[in-house]
């Protein structure tokens, strides 16, 4: 009796469970990661300064540098010397005692004279300031490589765009002339001429994707990314933009911004330094000492003074060498100018070109390159030119597209480098 109410509450649960499960909906399938946004230029440059370790090696050493300033700064340790003579025991207890002993203790200290401390500073701060402005023109480089890497990832991918577009466009009209050899309209030689030249098209597609892929890597690598990402997409335009500043202006901006220069000038204030310090490593520096001594029962005090003097050594050779150190800073100093307003210059003048150049592509020859191929492409589908015709207007298209994208890419190289040679965003 038990054992039939037992199996008719199991059976019982059985069919609450299986009610239970059927109303219980399906898990939902997992949803997959979300795509990570398109990098803009800005993030780039951001992403590369955080994580490049040739920049992070670059910054530890700034670091290392400024530790000198603390050892620069500190001040002569004073010295402790202890002294003390052995004692002479008697032969016999009962007999008087031997010698007495003798110690004392001496404390001496060096005082630097001619501002020595001070001039140390003076040159560890101008040393560690013109390593940091090393540091930021480290900053700079970085920053143009990934500019240009940047760029030309646009380039690369705007170019496989124009491939993928022939290839498309040369599909149909290999799909239209089956259709004509199917309706006898061609013959089967004239279809495989017509599929032949496809290779030609898929070639360049696949050679202009592997160019985006290496674009990619080049600018991952940057980044400091060890294994490069296949997915990684960016978001950009290659359209020639206008250019806010002067040359004169852009001049300016550069001689009060560029690292480099201004490391020159820290040079010179820490070649000056160092050459007040050698005039100061010519003084004498005395020796101040004060002793105590306990012989036996007697107790002393004393004090000395020493005094080098200076007659042979008066460090002429460190003199002559930090004054010509300090009329070499000077002349680099003008040679960076010089090479401030050089790089300037050289920057201003590629850009102007590579302005002039994507002007012409853009205001004629695109347009009339497109306008050619479209009117060859009809005529040819409809049996009104040759097939070498309507291959020269793709080849010339294709040509003057890729011409036209490459003249906008050289203005926003030109351009890149223009904010690289005065170290400033031309265009933030």
């Amino acid at each position: 009796m038990k054992l039939n109410a037992l199996r008719a509450l199991g059976a019982a649960l059985f069919s609450l469970a299986s009610f239970a499960a059927a109303q219980t909906p399906p898990p939902a399938p997992p949803q997959p990661a979300p795509a990570s946004a398109p990098l803009t230029l800005q993030q780039a440059v951001a992403r590369a300064l955080a994580g490049n370790p040739t920049l992070a090696s670059v910054r530890q050493h700034v670091s290392a540098v400024e530790s000198n300033k603390l050892t620069a700064g500190l001040r002569q340790n004073p010295t402790l010397t202890l002294y003390g003579q052995g004692i002479t025991l008697p032969e016999r207890p009962d007999t008087p005692d031997g010698n007495p002993f003798f110690y004392s203790a001496n404390v001496s200290r060096l005082f630097e004279r001619g501002q020595k401390r001070r001039w140390r500073l003076d040159s560890a701060n101008a040393t560690a300031d013109s390593t940091q402005s090393l540091y930021r023109d480290q900053e700079r480089q970085l920053t143009l490589a990934v500019r240009d890497a940047f760029t030309n990832m646009l380039l690369a991918r705007a170019s496989l765009a124009v491939a993928d577009e022939n290839l498309a466009d040369y599909h149909k009209t290999v799909d239209l002339s089956k259709a004509r050899l199917d309706a006898g309209d061609i013959t089967n030689t004239d279809f495989e001429r017509i599929d032949l030249q496809l290779a030609q098209f898929e070639s360049d597609a696949d050679n202009a994707r592997l160019a985006l892929q290496q674009a990619s890597t080049q600018l991952q690598l940057l980044f400091g990314d060890d294994h490069p990402s296949p997915s990684l997409d960016i978001t950009g335009t290659l359209e020639p933009p206008q250019i806010p500043v002067t040359q004169t202006e852009a001049e300016n901006q550069a001689l009060s911004s560029r690292p480099d220069y201004l490391a020159a000038r820290q040079a010179l204030t820490a070649a000056e330094a160092n050459a007040k310090l050698a005039v100061a490593g010519g003084t004498a520096d005395p020796t101040l000492a004060t002793e105590y001594d306990r012989n036996g029962i007697n107790n002393s005090f004393g004090l000395s003074l020493s005094i080098p003097v200076r007659v042979f050594d008066r460090n002429q050779g460190e003199k002559e060498r930090t004054r010509y150190e300090v009329e070499s800073s000077r002349s680099a100093i003008t040679a960076a100018r010089n090479q401030v307003v050089s790089d300037v210059d050289q920057a201003w003048l590629a850009l102007e070109t590579a302005q002039h150049l994507a002007q012409r592509y853009n205001s004629h020859y695109l347009a009339e390159s497109e306008h050619v191929r479209d009117n060859l492409q009809f005529s040819y589908r409809n049996g009104n030119t040759t097939l070498l015709d309507y291959l020269s207007a793709l080849r010339d298209y294709r040509a003057i597209h890729l011409s036209s994208l490459t003249a906008n890419a050289q203005v926003w190289l030109a351009l890149h480098q223009l904010s690289y040679a005065t170290a400033t965003d031309i265009l933030p």
